[in-house]
């Protein structure tokens, strides 16, 4: 399992990583890998705006159908139509292949995001 150290995560298997008031959005290595190949990918719309904890789009696999959820109030500013043309890129480098860039509302929500070293202890508790 791969965890990057400049990225934050969530409990729910996401990465985050920040550049200024942005930032791009995924699932971790965790997630695919426990997912399995992935078939399909549901991305929202451009300048849609989510808060905390609402489902922003949807993952298939061939084990299961996933909600992702937004760690923090956010705008989205792009969507990577790569992954949605061609979902299995998800598979192949999690961490590369991002869902959403989005503009952050709230930088203080930021804090409740998890580190790489405490992200790794996650995961070995779910394993």
């Amino acid at each position: 399992m791969k965890v990057l150290e400049n990225l934050l995560y969530t409990k729910e298997h996401e990465w985050l990583k920040i550049e200024g008031d942005k930032a791009y959005l995924g699932i971790t290595d965790y997630a695919q890998s426990a997912l399995g190949s992935i078939v399909f990918i549901e991305l929202p719309e451009a300048d849609t705006e989510f808060a905390e904890g609402d489902n922003f789009a949807v993952i298939e696999s061939v084990k299961a159908a996933s909600d992702v959820y937004m760690p923090v109030d956010g705008k989205i500013i792009e969507v990577n139509e790569a992954i949605v043309d061609d979902p299995a890129l998800v598979n192949e480098d999690a961490y590369e292949n991002w869902m959403v860039l989005f503009e952050i509302k709230d930088r203080s929500q930021l804090e409740g995001l998890l580190k790489a070293e405490d992200y790794k202890v996650l995961c070995s508790k779910e394993e």
